[in-house]
């Protein structure tokens, strides 16, 4: 089973085991893959957003954020981001985590949820966000420098929620 909770600064290191690896690899994320743990833990918690953990038998195997999507008179739009633990992949932690925060975005009292730099070569990340009721609404052409691939395009998923 798993379990989602919001996160504790007892989690903090971790969120970095999962963080690191994440985009380390430079194939999925815009952070840059030389970012030390205390720059990626104070922007993955810091006070814009609301943090939370996936634990199976106790063990945190993801993470992800909630935040405004824009500020201000954007802000009624949520945006997410969501990591894994490697060893945790084809859990169900991933989908897990999706089904999860659209419940708490809406609770949270956002009206949609916007991914504004889904990389098109992430197609694993792109099917399951186009199974939880996703479309793509856009493609920026060159809006990612995938480590092995160079530049490739990225989608924009919206849905209400």
């Amino acid at each position: 089973m798993i379990d989602i909770r919001e996160v504790v600064p007892a989690d903090n290191d971790q969120i970095w085991a999962i963080i690191q690896p994440v985009i380390s690899a430079g194939d999925t994320y815009v952070f840059d893959p030389k970012s030390s743990k205390a720059q990626m833990l104070t922007y993955w918690c810091g006070p814009d957003k609301h943090t939370y953990v996936a634990s199976i038998d106790g063990n945190v195997v993801g993470t992800f954020i909630l935040k405004d999507n824009q500020p201000g008179l954007g802000a009624h739009i949520a945006n997410g981001s969501y990591m894994t633990l490697g060893t945790a992949s084809g859990q169900g932690v991933g989908r897990a985590m999706g089904e999860f925060s659209l419940v708490e975005a809406k609770r949270l009292g956002y009206k949609a949820m916007q991914f504004n730099c889904v990389v098109k070569s992430n197609e694993r990340a792109v099917r399951l966000w186009q199974k939880l009721g996703f479309t793509i609404i856009g493609e920026v052409p060159d809006a990612f420098n995938h480590k092995q691939n160079g530049l490739t395009n990225a989608y924009i998923m919206y849905r209400k929620l």
